[in-house]
């Protein structure tokens, strides 16, 4: 579990920082990001109509007793400012969920909720790089988008954000981090930025913009090879996916490469869509709860992406609705896996918009391929185990994405 638990806490540092989370990372690892299903939204308005909620279980109010208790004793003794009453139940909150040793079922506070929920539309305002918080609690600029703000000010990836308008950020969350960069678009915010190599601190203007997450990346490779790259699985993941394939497949390559990598997943109907572009009908995938009841994802025949030659990129960052599509596509016999074993994040998350804004994620279900594999702590183990060469994405060797062109080009 320990181990389970370092992964997901790696993985959902990941952030879209335009500034937006991916999956967030979270979403993405909106679930981030994560293969979620919504629940219905309670009903706010300026003037909430007052309800009695249920009395907790007798055993379970003697159970809370200690805490009032506790708490009382904080009050009147404590040496120092006692949080406000609202601070206090978010912890209560999140003190209680993690007795569930479940890192998926969270709570997430209003303006995080917010956050994420704009980044899953795939539209936000902000500077447009992708972000992760390093081993050092140093906001790392992963990725700068193509004509961003961030880009045309000059910010590069391994930049290191330590400073918001003056303001330092050095131990902040991600997502405090985050909150302080995003702004409306036209308005402008000041990093202090470390860059490697260079002795200074920088400090960097950029003028926020209206970003369009770039969810897919699609090229033809000289070997007249089709290669379409992933992001996430947001609300926009299909849509823009299908635009890119009908392009590329007007071309009449060779073969496809669908590139998943570090790909943290995202809602479970993008990652059904996806899939059923590549297989005719059949079983995608099987969602079971703790009572047994079971949920089956099917595709249907007819869609452009059935039968073009396909491989698919995987690595441990390819997680949860990424594992969805990875796994139907190994197990139907419709592409083979290259790279290295997935991140193995099985578990569905409900999704609930309490009365505050703030959002309650329970995991309720578990994934199972067309061949009931679970994927939970397990992962994807690839038909070709190809490791990464360190720094691949900045333009040097890929040997993952070179071992795909060969398979397509000679079919081994």
């Amino acid at each position: 579990m320990n181990s389970l638990l370092r992964r997901a806490g790696n993985l959902l540092l990941f952030a879209i920082l335009a500034t937006g989370l991916l999956g967030s990372a979270f979403l993405s690892g909106f679930a981030v990001a994560w293969g979620m299903h919504p629940a219905p939204s309670r009903t706010r308005s300026a003037a909430p109509a007052v309800t009695t909620p249920a009395a907790p279980p007798q055993d379970l109010q003697q159970a809370f007793g200690i805490f009032w208790e506790a708490w009382k004793l904080v009050q009147e003794e404590y040496y120092g400012e006692i949080p406000a009453p609202q601070t206090v139940v978010y912890g209560a909150v999140r003190g209680a969920l993690q007795t569930l040793g479940d890192p998926y079922t969270s709570f997430i506070e209003p303006k995080i909720a917010r956050i994420l929920e704009e980044d899953a539309s795939g539209q936000f305002e902000g500077i447009g790089a992708l972000v992760r918080m390093n081993r050092d609690n140093k906001l790392e600029i992963v990725r700068v988008f193509e004509g961003s703000p961030a880009q045309k000010a000059g910010i590069r990836a391994g930049d290191l954000v330590i400073e918001v308008n003056g303001q330092s950020i050095v131990g902040y969350s991600i997502y405090e981090a985050v909150a302080l960069i995003r702004g409306p678009a036209d308005t402008s915010v000041t990093l202090t930025i470390e860059r490697p190599g260079q002795r200074e601190p920088l400090r960097v203007t950029v003028t926020r913009a209206r970003i369009t997450i770039p969810v897919v990346e699609a090229r033809m490779l000289p070997e007249n090879i089709a290669y379409i790259r992933l992001l996430d699985f947001s609300a926009q993941a299909t849509r823009q996916l299908q635009e890119q394939l009908k392009g590329l497949l007007a071309q009449n390559p060779r073969g496809l490469i669908l590139d998943l990598r570090d790909n943290p997943g995202g809602f479970l109907d993008q990652a059904i869509q996806v899939a059923d572009l590549f297989l005719d009908e059949g079983v995608i995938a099987y969602e079971r709860t703790k009572d047994g009841e079971e949920r089956v994802f099917r595709s249907k025949s007819g869609d452009i992406g059935e039968k073009i030659p396909m491989v698919v990129l995987v690595n441990a960052g390819s997680a949860s609705a990424t594992e969805i599509v990875a796994g139907a596509l190994q197990d139907r016999g419709r592409a083979r896996l290259i790279g290295e074993r997935t991140f193995g994040k099985g578990s569905v998350q409900l999704v609930h918009t309490l009365s505050d804004g703030s959002e309650l994620r329970v995991t309720i279900a578990r994934w199972f391929t067309p061949s009931n594999r679970a994927i939970h702590g397990e992962g994807l183990k690839p038909d070709i185990e190809v490791k990464a060469e360190p720094g691949a994405e900045t333009g040097g060797v890929d040997p993952q994405l070179q071992r795909a062109v060969e398979v397509l080009l000679q079919g081994q």
